[in-house]
């Protein structure tokens, strides 16, 4: 059965719709995609909020930490009140509301060995938003192995680095560090600090580069 955009969803998305490299056709496309986003943080909010906007069909989140004080200068999802609450509950009722035909699958979890195949399964593409090597490591393993594409960021002060592994066509993030560095050469946002604006635009060219792919 051939899927067709609505008066209001041509409405909606005209200005993406407009782009030549998407069209109608793109956006039926998007309206299929499944995206999955580890981290409902600094780089996870504003690559879920463009992505709902966009209007992709269902969207992931997965993150077991609740909602603090000092998450609120970057973490654009969610507000004061949501201080103490569930990030993927946060998450859940701003998306929801930016976009109700998005399907939106929170998973109150870390990211681990015993549940990794099965939830990325369900996905076409992987926005790791975490913030700690082993879950980076694990993204990239599981989705190396599952042949799901992905695209990885980290960010730090007033830097940012991001890229997307296609597995079979691409290098894989263990391509460039073979296994993760010792835990004392590590430093944390919480230790050294972030610029919000930073995560902002490295999270959105994450959901640039789900769109794209």
């Amino acid at each position: 059965m051939s899927i067709r955009l609505t008066t209001d969803q041509i409405e909606r998305y005209s200005r993406q719709i407009m782009v030549p490299d998407l069209g109608g056709k793109g956006q039926i496309r998007l309206r299929q995609a499944r995206v999955l986003v580890v981290g409902a943080g600094g780089l996870g909010s504003p690559a879920a909020l463009y992505l709902a906007a966009a209007g992709i069909g269902t969207l992931g989140i997965i993150d077991p930490d609740q909602v603090e004080l000092s998450n609120l200068q970057r973490q654009i999802l969610h507000a004061t009140a949501d201080i103490g609450r569930l990030k993927v509950d946060s998450a859940k009722t701003k998306l929801g509301a930016l976009n109700p035909e998005v399907q939106i699958n929170p998973y109150a979890a870390k990211l681990e060995d015993h549940n990794a195949v099965e939830i990325i399964t369900g996905y076409d593409f992987v926005i790791d938003g975490s913030d700690n090597f082993p879950t980076k490591f694990l993204v990239n393993d599981t989705a190396v192995k599952l042949g799901v594409a992905f695209n990885h960021a980290g960010i730090v002060r007033l830097q940012g680095q991001t890229m997307t592994v296609i597995p079979g066509k691409s290098a894989c993030y263990r391509c460039l560090f073979k296994e993760p560095p010792p835990p004392e050469e590590i430093l944390s946002c919480q230790q050294a600090g972030i610029l919000g604006a930073v995560a902002g635009t490295i999270g959105s060219i994450q959901a640039t580069e789900a769109i794209k792919y």
